[in-house]
């Protein structure tokens, strides 16, 4: 269980303010909070360099300048996190799980040969940066502050090697829900996201630029987003898009297991806390593409929805199976498993209720 005792506590750790001249708060429209149309004034900035951590700072949102032969252009050392800070309906400001998003930030930083920053500096630039920016947290239902850490390669060099310097930033984005509405998926046969070995567990771009290619094609076809197969025999269900993906099989709550190449999902993980706290039979098992096709054709499956951070809760509105499309009977109804699951986590993230886990960091 994590726990938020730290939250509101003072910190060792001085981090440097250098404010921007004029805020871009009042051009927002808060009402269309398109993800990415917005970034807020300023961002958190932390350089790697002769073997440590540089002095962190909070500056102006701004470009970065870099030399063309710097390697994050090159060798693909370019890894990220995605993270929200909510504005609860008492008017509280709170970064959901940060522990959580920072265990799976070391693991990925660890993978791709990068220096892992250290809790205390990935907890407090993102702390202060928040309240400085609490501002820019809407208070909009389904509303949140997207943030964005990540973390580049830096050096020069210009060979096939591992970087001797980085930078290390966090961006602030505010969001809307992102998908409106329940989407199409098509299970993808052909293209792998990732493959056993590989860096599918990892948040790296390196994953996310491969994955374009296929889910365009599978818009071409009409369909929002692909369900991604193993890369090996092509036969089991392991993610939805960007997403984490589950379904309802008779009465339990059904999920791949995670692996080296699925993603370790912050709201994966909280969806099953709180699936369980209800009473929702779990299993995290491998789902075949046989076992889906049969359990559509004979309504065993009556629900299909993916989790992330930045859709949270996506109901699948029909799947795709070697060009024929199945219609899921239940999809994003008053009372269904998605719906459910998605309200009580809402209920904690927007202070509704009580947090009895500690997911929430009160800044």
């Amino acid at each position: 269980m994590e726990t938020a005792a730290l939250a509101g506590q003072s910190s060792a750790l001085h981090i440097p303010v250098r404010r921007a001249a004029e805020s871009h708060l009042y051009d927002v429209d808060w009402d269309n909070l398109e993800m990415g149309r917005y970034t807020s004034d300023h961002m958190f900035v932390c350089d790697f360099a002769k073997g440590r951590w540089q002095q962190p700072e909070i500056v102006p949102y701004s470009n970065f300048s870099l030399p063309p032969a710097s390697l994050v252009f090159h060798y693909g050392q370019a890894i990220f996190e995605g993270m929200k800070a909510f504005r609860t309906e008492d008017d509280r400001i709170h970064i959901f799980r940060p522990d959580k998003h920072y265990e799976r930030w070391g693991r990925t930083a660890e993978r791709l040969c990068m220096p892992v920053v250290s809790e205390e500096l990935f907890r407090e630039g993102l702390r202060q940066l928040v309240e400085l920016e609490q501002g820019w947290v809407p208070g909009q239902k389904d509303s949140a502050l997207y943030l964005r850490p990540f973390q580049i390669a830096t050096d020069t060099r210009l060979s096939v090697k591992v970087s001797d310097s980085y930078t290390f930033a966090v961006i602030c984005l505010p969001s809307g829900p992102y998908f409106v509405r329940p989407i199409r998926v098509k299970v993808e046969r052909e293209y792998t996201r990732a493959a056993k070995g590989g860096t599918g567990y990892a948040k790296c771009g390196g994953n996310y630029g491969g994955s374009s290619y296929p889910t365009a094609k599978a818009r071409e076809e009409g369909y929002d987003q692909v369900l991604w197969t193993d890369g090996y025999t092509h036969e089991y269900i392991e993610e939805s898009g960007m997403m984490n993906v589950f379904f309802v099989i008779g009465n339990a709550l059904v999920t791949p297991p995670l692996s080296d190449s699925i993603l370790d999902g912050v709201t994966r993980d909280s969806m099953l806390v709180l699936a369980a706290a209800r009473g929702i039979a779990i299993e995290e098992r491998r789902i075949s593409i046989t076992e889906l096709r049969e359990g559509l054709e004979n309504k065993t499956i009556s629900e299909a929805f993916g989790a992330g951070t930045g859709a949270v809760v996506s109901p699948i509105r029909s799947i795709g199976i070697d060009h024929q499309d199945y219609v899921l009977p239940v999809v994003g109804e008053p009372g269904c498993v998605a719906l459910t699951l998605k309200t009580a986590l809402d209920d904690i993230r927007y202070g509704r209720v009580a947090d009895p886990y500690g997911w929430n960091y009160f800044i």
